[in-house]
C-alpha cells in the first residue's frame, strides 16, 4: 500500500464533524462511489479504493444514492448472455 501526503485546511474536520481520520475514510469512499457511478471503475475496484468490502460498498452506494447496477444495455446484454 502506498501513503499519498495531502494537506487539507483544520476547518475541513469540523465541516463533516469528523476527526482527521474519519474524515480521510470519508473521502476515500466519496471518491470511490463518484468513480465507479462515472464509471470509471468497477465496483470491485471501488470497494478496495474505499476500503470496504463489496457489501458494505453496495451499502456506501446506497448512502449516496447511487444505483449499484451500472450497466450499459450491452453491457447488460452480455452479462444476460454469459449465464448459462
Amino acid at each position: 500500500m502506498r501513503t499519498v501526503p495531502i494537506q487539507l485546511p483544520e476547518t475541513v474536520f469540523s465541516a463533516l464533524r469528523k476527526n482527521p481520520e474519519e474524515f480521510v475514510q470519508e473521502m476515500r469512499i466519496a471518491a470511490a462511489v463518484k468513480w465507479y457511478e462515472l464509471g470509471e471503475i468497477s465496483q470491485g475496484k471501488a470497494a478496495e479504493i474505499a476500503g470496504l468490502t463489496r457489501a458494505e460498498f453496495i451499502n456506501a452506494l446506497s448512502r449516496y444514492r447511487v444505483d449499484f447496477m451500472q450497466y450499459t444495455t450491452e453491457e447488460l446484454a452480455e452479462e444476460i448472455g454469459n449465464v448459462d
